[in-house]
């Protein structure tokens, strides 16, 4: 086998099966790093090679997460030989080899903490991206991506086009979110770029705005107001007030672009305030119903 040639019909396989660039990068530079370090034949790779291997990203100091990460983009390449190839070959990643991980919950911000960040925000570019994550909960990567034909401004809404998963999904913006990517928009530099947000300054002006370019901004924000916030942590903020304030569980999956309610019932974990009005509303109609009890010493 031309391993040089199966890596590069990979690449292009997972291209077929619409996987951003991001993605694919990051799949293709995990597979390089266990074939320069595996030293027999490909075909001849088995789950005591693997072993070994998680062993070396382990001594790496690569947390369990990371080490998954590598061990599903081989599996990925071994299942691709396999169907996509016709090769007769054995996945070496077999059942049982991922690391357990820990499941720690989403962490969201409490409300004067998002005051605090955002109390700090100068730039109306900047404003509007963050927004975006905490009314509409978007990820990094799909504020990165957003286009100026998916915005409808008259109906309040965005189509965020092949997100996680490659699936559509619309979202809407509130009030605050659509003025503030508005306000951004009416200053935005004319330009045939079809990306929403853009550079401002030094020799990338006008270039799209990267994925690490917002982090950054993030980053930034968080240092200038003393307040550790993440992209993502706005986006876990948006999923808990949505809870607390009574949405749907499935509504919130469909806002969030989830495949699975599993991973959204994790914020229902954290939703202390929506349990204990759920209780108390749940107790009145009970009471109404059936009254009060009783007690034996009431009684006497």
């Amino acid at each position: 086998m031309n391993l040089t040639d199966a890596v590069l019909h990979y690449r292009r396989y997972l291209k077929r099966r619409n996987y951003s660039g991001h993605t694919r990068r990051n799949y293709l530079n995990r597979l390089q790093h266990f074939l320069v370090w595996l030293s027999v034949p490909v075909e001849s790779a088995g789950p005591t090679h693997i072993k070994h291997f998680i062993d070396v990203l382990l001594d790496k100091r690569l947390g369990p997460q990371t080490v998954n990460g590598h061990l599903i983009v081989i599996r990925s390449f071994y299942r691709y030989l396999k169907e996509e190839e016709g090769l007769e070959i054995d996945n070496p990643v077999v059942s049982g080899l991922s690391l357990r991980l820990p499941k720690p919950l989403p962490r969201y911000l409490q409300e004067s903490e998002v005051n605090g960040f955002f109390a700090v925000i100068t730039k109306q570019r900047d404003l509007a991206m963050f927004m975006l994550m905490l009314r509409c909960g978007l990820r990094v990567e799909e504020v990165a991506n957003l286009t100026l034909d998916v915005v409808d401004h008259r109906r309040n809404q965005i189509m965020v086009r092949s997100g996680k998963g490659a699936k559509d999904r619309l979202v809407y913006l509130n009030e605050d979110v659509a003025e503030a990517l508005a306000e951004y928009l009416q200053n935005r530099p004319q330009t045939d770029e079809r990306r929403v947000f853009l550079v401002e300054k030094g020799i990338y002006t006008g270039k799209p705005l990267s994925v690490r370019g917002i982090q950054k901004r993030a980053e930034h924000y968080s240092e200038k107001s003393g307040i550790h916030v993440s992209c993502h942590q706005l986006r876990h903020t948006m999923a808990t007030q949505l809870l607390n304030a009574g949405a749907d569980i499935v509504t919130i999956q469909y806002l969030l672009g989830h495949s699975r309610i599993k991973t959204t019932m994790r914020y229902a974990l954290l939703s202390n305030r929506k349990a204990r009005r759920d209780y108390y509303e749940a107790m009145d109609r009970i009471i109404a119903q059936s009254g009060r009890i009783v007690t034996w010493g009431m009684r006497c």
